[in-house]
């Protein structure tokens, strides 16, 4: 019985031993909402155990984070005004910015920003709207002029995801001409038109008022088109590329690495984090054992970097 005993602690000590996939809380980077107004901490219903706070309450994350571990946020905001051409997104006094220039006087964190217009468009949709479609060589303007505020309010990266053509580039040189040589983009580069990010929109306010954003965001059944787009982004300057669902495209992110001599981001979307709160509530599996194999599949599959909202749980 105790030689028995023995051989398994043994046999468990040697497949850590072994084990040739980690995943380090350094890998990993937290998604926080940030909104308008005065203290608050919402919790999204979709999303359990994920907050949206006001700026005066971001503090109370940030600990949390630098308590886990974790080194980068990717930093999402919710304006309290919307207009067509989403004009509070690159406010230099709009809810990203006020929250960057907090953030810089409390916390060492790495703060990565999503450059995006959905949030803030009265309509919905990630670019401006013309004649009932979006625009992308006019978008690109509004996108550069995002990234931009966010550097000059100390975002230490931008990550734009609206999937326009072009972006890259011209946020690139609208950022060198404005000495911010040294601030990186990590492009979505694969970002898919995924029925996953149902939770994030609830999350965000960022639905679409009408349509859908599958003229601008990829076919779930390409692969090759990925390819395609993340050399593009890689040509136009982009630091590091993104695959975003990350679980349903695993093979998607094997690729990417296999390719490309660029790092590689994963987004570990809401609804996949949801789906396990959901199951693991109602019992029909280990949350904590899910999160590390769901984690350790997308590390194995070839990311450097994973964005998700398990970062702070104990794996």
């Amino acid at each position: 019985m105790f030689a028995r005993t023995r051989r398994l602690r043994q046999n468990e000590a040697i497949r850590t031993l072994v084990r040739e996939t980690r995943v380090s809380k350094e890998d990993l980077i937290y998604p926080v909402f940030v909104v308008d107004g005065k203290d608050k901490k919402e919790e999204i219903p979709s999303m359990p155990g994920v907050y949206r706070y006001s700026i005066d309450r971001l503090e109370e994350i940030l600990e949390r984070v630098e308590k886990a571990g974790i080194k980068g946020i990717m930093l999402f905001g919710i304006p309290s005004r919307k207009d067509e051409c989403a004009s509070s997104a690159y406010d230099d006094e709009g809810v990203v910015q006020r929250a960057l220039r907090r953030i810089k006087e409390i916390s060492k964190v790495y703060c990565i920003t999503d450059v995006c217009l959905c949030q803030y468009t009265s309509h919905g949709h990630c670019g401006i709207i013309r004649d009932g479609a979006v625009d992308n060589d006019a978008t690109l303007e509004y996108i550069a002029k995002v990234a931009l505020s966010h550097a000059r309010a100390g975002a230490d990266m931008v990550a734009p995801s609206d999937m326009m053509d072009g972006r890259v580039a011209r946020i690139r040189a609208v950022l060198d001409e404005k000495g911010f040589y040294y601030t990186p983009i990590m492009a979505y580069s694969a970002k898919y038109a995924s029925c996953f990010y149902g939770p994030f929109r609830e999350a965000a306010h960022s639905a679409p008022r009408f349509g859908d954003r599958k003229t601008y965001q990829m076919d779930p059944a390409n692969i090759r088109e990925a390819m395609r787009e993340i050399e593009s982004d890689i040509n136009e300057g982009a630091d590091i590329v993104m695959v975003k669902p990350a679980l349903a495209y695993l093979d998607v992110i094997r690729w990417a690495k296999d390719g490309f001599n660029v790092p590689v981001a994963a987004y570990n979307v809401s609804g996949e984090y949801s789906m396990i709160k959901a199951a693991s509530k109602m019992g029909w599996l280990d949350e904590k054992k899910a999160i590390f194999e769901v984690l350790t599949s997308i590390k194995r599959a070839g990311a450097d970097m994973i964005i998700t909202y398990f970062a702070l749980e104990d794996m």
